[in-house]
C-alpha cells in the first residue's frame, strides 16, 4: 500500500464493519474517526462544529442505516440517516470547499440494492429502481453526492468470509458480493484515483450458496423463497453487477492495495 496523497481522511461510520476493515487495511493513512456524539450527520450543527475544529482533504462516507430490516421497520430513521444525513454532510463539504477554495475528495459507499434485483448484470448506466426501502434511501443519498465536484459513488455488496452465521443459503439467488477485505482495498484505491462518477465494484456472478460454501463447509442449500417467506421486505433474485469498468481500472491502480 502506497502512502496516501491525502493528508487527513474523514471516515464516517468508522465503528461499522466496513469502517473497521478500512482502518485495518489503510493503517498507513491518517484517519479522523469521530463517534456519533462528536459527529452526527443527522444534525447540521454537529457537523459544522466538528468541521470547524478539524482539517481534512478527503472523506470516505460509510455511515448509514445499512440493514434492510431496520429501514423497513423505521423508514423515518432511514430517511433521516441515509438521505438527509448524507445531504447534510454534502452541504457541509460544499461550504468547506468554498471556504478553502479547494476540492475535497468524497468516496460514498452505496449498494447494489439501487438496481431492481431481478435480471442481474447491472451496469452503472442502467436504470436504478430499488426493490426495498433501504435501496431507495441509498439512491436518495446518491442524488446528494452527485452535486459534489470530486466524488466517487461505489455500488457494491460485501460479506465477511470469517463471519458466516447462517446455516442455509439459496442456490437460486445471485449477486456479485465481494469479501470485505477486498472491498476495503478497492475503496482506498478509488480514493487515490482521479475517477469521478459512479462505479460498480463486484466479483463474478454466483449463487449465495456457491459463494459461501467455500468458507463454511457445513452450509446447507435451500431455495430463495425459503428465506424470503419470513421476511417483511423484498430481497433480490439476481443483484449481480457488470463490473467491467472496475475490472479495467483495477489493473491500473493495483499498486495502491497490494
Amino acid at each position: 500500500m502506497q502512502k496516501s496523497k491525502y493528508r487527513n481522511i474523514l471516515l464516517t461510520g468508522a465503528s461499522g464493519q466496513l469502517g473497521q476493515e478500512i482502518l485495518k487495511t489503510g493503517s498507513s493513512h491518517y484517519f479522523l474517526t469521530p463517534g456519533r456524539t462528536d459527529f452526527d450527520i443527522t444534525d447540521p450543527a454537529s457537523i459544522e462544529k466538528y468541521l470547524k475544529k478539524n482539517t481534512f482533504n478527503a472523506v470516505i462516507h460509510c455511515a448509514a442505516l445499512a440493514h434492510a430490516a431496520d429501514c423497513e421497520k423505521d423508514p423515518t430513521k432511514a430517511i433521516k440517516t441515509n438521505i438527509i444525513g448524507t445531504g447534510n454532510l454534502v452541504m457541509a463539504i460544499m461550504d468547506r470547499e468554498n471556504e478553502l477554495k479547494k476540492s475535497i475528495r468524497f468516496i460514498h459507499i452505496s449498494t447494489d440494492g439501487v438496481y431492481s434485483g431481478t435480471s442481474g448484470n447491472y451496469s452503472e448506466k442502467g436504470e436504478a429502481i430499488p426493490y426495498n426501502r433501504y435501496g431507495w434511501t441509498k439512491l436518495g443519498a446518491e442524488c446528494a453526492v452527485n452535486l459534489l465536484g470530486n466524488f466517487c459513488i461505489i455500488r457494491t455488496s460485501f460479506f465477511d468470509p470469517k463471519k458466516i452465521k447462517f446455516d442455509n443459503s439459496a442456490t437460486d439467488r445471485y449477486s456479485s458480493k465481494i469479501a470485505i477485505d477486498y472491498l476495503a482495498r478497492a475503496v482506498l484505491a478509488m480514493l487515490e484515483s482521479v475517477y469521478i462518477g459512479t462505479i460498480n465494484i463486484g466479483g463474478r456472478r454466483q449463487s449465495d450458496y456457491e459463494r459461501y460454501k467455500k468458507f463454511k463447509s457445513s452450509l446447507r442449500p435451500c431455495k430463495g423463497n425459503d428465506i424470503s417467506k419470513n421476511m417483511d421486505f423484498k430481497i433480490a433474485k439476481d443483484a449481480s453487477l457488470d463490473s467491467a469498468l472496475w475490472n479495467k481500472m483495477e489493473e491500473k491502480i493495483r499498486l495502491y492495495y497490494e
